[in-house]
């Protein structure tokens, strides 16, 4: 196992014992506490042409002595059927605003309230347009630096696009949580028979989000969507195609995070549980002899997907381990 001695360690808060409990309290208990905040809705253009706008919320912490968040802006990026609204993305964004960090939740092309603006849809390669989206917001926010903060397909987006030349944006520092960092593997893992209900439930989650109000699609797409099986099938006849690649294995191996996280030159750090129903944790051991020095990689015993609830705080863990990485940079 992979762990770093400067963060804090993981132990499971009960009831939320193993890995399946770990991933659903999330869902059980969704609630989240926002401390005072101001909150902006902006819109972030898409540089293809096409007119899409990602949807973002901006939420500034109220600071009790009137003094502005002069930190970097943590950016927070979702994942698969995800939106600004899931709740990993809303328990982590209260805790960066408690902390007086301004907090950017962005929805991307076609999830939750990028719908409205977008008539495609997103995809495992998809960084390019976040990186252009960013590079839009207001001079004053960039000038602070940004904090990327990726979860789950988000987190592998994230590799992906830090993989690239970034020079038009000013990173501090980033971080994932339960990334697929080998697609094809929790493709494999998600449709294992043990996992039927989080494959249905998934799989269900992508249909009605690809077919909102909103999206540009051919009737062939449409029945394409109705008609998948298996996220396999989503992926293979619908997300694939629409993006130039050649079925899903192609699609798979050619956005895979562990295939290029060599080239990762910012300071990121690499959270999964051992015990994730949904992503496999093979790849994580594979790549520790590739990464480079600036990448860290911390394995935990437990943890679930996207869990990471902790005895000692009501805080998600990840976001503490995350909070502790920022602190000794």
């Amino acid at each position: 196992m992979l762990a770093s001695e400067d963060l804090p360690e993981f132990t499971p808060r009960p009831p939320w014992w193993g890995g399946d409990l770990q991933t659903l309290r999330n869902r059980i208990i969704p609630f989240v506490s926002f401390p005072p905040r101001t909150s902006q809705r902006i819109h972030l253009p898409i540089d293809d042409g096409s007119g899409d706008e990602l949807a973002a919320l901006l939420e500034e912490p109220v600071a009790e002595n009137g003094k502005n968040s002069a930190g970097p802006l943590v950016v927070l990026i979702h994942g698969l059927a995800g939106s600004e609204d899931s709740v990993y993305m809303r328990a982590s964004a209260a805790f960066h605003l408690k902390r007086g960090r301004s907090v950017l939740r962005l929805n991307l092309r076609g999830a939750g309230a990028s719908r409205a603006t977008c008539g495609g849809h997103y995809h495992a390669g998809c960084g390019g347009e976040i990186r252009h989206a960013l590079t839009t917001l207001d001079a004053a926010l960039l000038s602070r630096g940004l904090v990327l903060i990726g979860y789950s397909l988000g987190g592998n987006i994230l590799i992906n696009m830090l993989s690239e030349k970034i020079d038009d944006l000013p990173i501090a520092a980033a971080a994932t949580v339960s990334p697929p960092i080998e697609p094809a593997q929790a493709a494999r893992r998600i449709m294992a028979r043990r996992n039927w209900p989080y494959h249905a439930w998934l799989l269900h989650a992508m249909k009605v989000e690809s077919r909102a109000p909103g999206a540009k699609l051919t009737d062939g797409e449409r029945d394409t969507i109705s008609n998948a099986h298996s996220i396999y099938a989503f992926d293979d006849r619908f997300i694939a195609p629409r993006n130039g690649f050649d079925g899903a294995d192609d699609y798979y191996a050619r956005t895979a995070g562990a295939r290029v996280i060599s080239a990762v030159r910012d300071p990121l750090l690499i959270i999964h549980a051992l015990d994730d129903p949904w992503i496999p944790a093979a790849p994580f051991l594979e790549i520790a002899d590739e990464k480079p020095p600036n990448v860290r990689i911390t394995l935990t015993q437990s943890g679930g997907h996207l869990g990471f609830h902790a005895r000692d705080a009501r805080e998600p863990w990840h976001d503490r381990a995350i909070d502790a990485f920022l602190g000794n940079l």
